[in-house]
């Protein structure tokens, strides 16, 4: 193989979820596209940490601080959700079913991968809710270990506050089966029912 695809499909493996099969049929298919897109495709990548901000009041990735969602004026200042991670955030964006303010973490606790409580965003998210005028914070974490751990960081962080702590429902997907669900899934699903 030349020199150039090694290093290309070297370079696109590092990517999550590309292995090296993957980034080779990716180095071939950009051989095979006009060389204007593979131009225009490396400056967009060469540009990318200069072209996106990171929001100053949320965490949030945009063209500018503070980011879109920040900047709307009808979104509502008093819940606040926390997300671990931007694409959460975009995820429940998508969803179209909070219109809150948010607040992203960075990520979530993972002393197996060197991430502790001082790796996280949780003074600003102190100092928000500090401020006064959020009178709810739904914390929005995945369902794991380092979910859970997180989520009861941040709930003891935010002790004494006068905002209320919640935590969005978790249990059996749209379309899933219940004979495949883990027990922890059907536990919280029985938990956290509903009446109809």
């Amino acid at each position: 193989m030349p020199t150039a695809i090694q290093e290309l499909s070297s370079l696109l493996a590092r990517l999550p979820g590309v292995g090296k099969r993957t980034a080779a049929r990716l180095a071939f298919h950009l051989l095979e596209t006009p060389a204007a897109f593979a131009a225009r495709l490396g400056e967009s990548i060469a540009a990318l940490h200069q072209r996106v901000a990171t929001c100053e009041i949320c965490g949030n990735l945009d063209d500018t601080s503070p980011c879109a969602v920040c900047a709307a004026p009808d979104r509502d200042d008093r819940t606040l959700c926390v997300v671990a991670t931007v694409p959460d955030l975009w995820a429940i964006e998508e969803s179209v079913s909070f219109r809150g303010r948010f607040h992203v973490l960075g990520g979530l606790l993972s002393p197996l991968d060197g991430r502790g409580p001082d790796d996280l965003n949780l003074s600003g998210l102190r100092q928000r809710v500090e401020r006064g005028g959020v009178a709810e914070v739904v914390l929005a974490m995945r369902p794991s270990v380092e979910g859970e751990a997180t989520a009861m960081l941040v709930r003891e962080l935010l002790a004494g506050l006068s905002a209320r702590i919640t935590r969005i429902a978790t249990g059996v997907p749209h379309g899933g089966e219940l004979e495949y669900a883990d027990r922890v899934t059907l536990g919280r699903a029985f938990d956290d029912r509903r009446e109809i």
